[in-house]
């Protein structure tokens, strides 16, 4: 399982942009055996490709924004395959597009780029936040709607724990219509306290437990681990979240 876990580069935005090659450098000799790449900062997408290359680093999907789907698919696909992976993910839609006929008219671009690029073995996800929890298309959850594990939907799910659970759903419970699904997984945890914020997997409220079984016997290829925002540098944050999983790890293959 510790071959499945990536780092968020969202994580380290700030360190990226000043040395992205550096960071990816340093994440490898951390123990990550992957990266999800969400924007470049400004760096040649080939030398961020020649440095994963040179740790070792595989790309756990890359994120997009979608006008660079409608506006920039070639670039989009270009970048997929100097990354050498088969995932592209829709990061966020904006606030206009929150509505029924937005969320209808997403799932449909959705799934016209899907059947596009599935000849050349292309997946489009979805990655989720609260607010498509806060709403309904055709008497579903919208990200329910936008997720339905239906024969002519292609869109699949990157379901991240934390924005389940703010949204009021118990992660667990949410991700068992996404069996064979869910390529990548976010995991992200919750403070125990009040303000229910961001933290480091394993220190708070979230059992990952139950949710990496569910997940080992579901097809999920990737953990990408993602922290929003940090306490102090955000590296130390993955560490720790890294070695909790680690121990998660090996616990379940004691178990087995």
């Amino acid at each position: 399982m510790h071959r499945k876990f990536a780092a968020q580069l969202s994580t380290v935005r700030d360190l990226c942009r000043d040395d992205f090659p550096g960071i990816l450098r340093e994440l490898k000799r951390m123990g990550w055996a992957g990266v999800q790449i969400s924007g470049l900062l400004g760096y040649d997408s080939r030398e961020i490709a020649a440095v994963m290359r040179e740790t070792g680093l595989q790309a756990a999907g890359i994120h997009v924004p979608l006008n660079r789907l409608q506006n920039e698919l070639d670039e989009v696909v270009n970048e997929a395959k100097l990354f050498e992976t088969r995932d592209i993910v829709l990061k966020v839609i904006g606030k206009e597009l929150r509505t029924e006929e937005g969320y209808r008219s997403v799932r449909g671009f959705l799934n016209e780029v899907a059947r596009k690029l599935a000849p050349e073995g292309f997946r489009i996800s979805y990655h989720n936040h609260a607010f498509e929890l806060e709403s309904h298309v055709e008497g579903k959850l919208a990200l329910e709607y936008l997720l339905e594990p239906a024969a002519d939907n292609r869109v699949l799910a990157e379901i991240d724990v934390y924005w389940v659970k703010k949204g009021n759903r118990d992660p667990l419970l949410f991700l068992e219509p996404y069996a064979n699904r869910m390529p990548i997984i976010h995991l992200k945890d919750m403070t125990t306290d009040e303000e229910q914020t961001f933290a480091e997997v394993g220190t708070g409220s979230i059992d990952f437990a139950p949710i990496l079984d569910w997940c080992e016997a579901n097809g999920v290829e990737w953990y990408a681990v993602e922290q929003d925002v940090c306490p102090g540098n955000p590296m130390d944050s993955l560490q720790i979240s890294l070695n909790n999983l680690m121990k998660l790890a090996e616990r379940r293959q004691a178990r087995q």
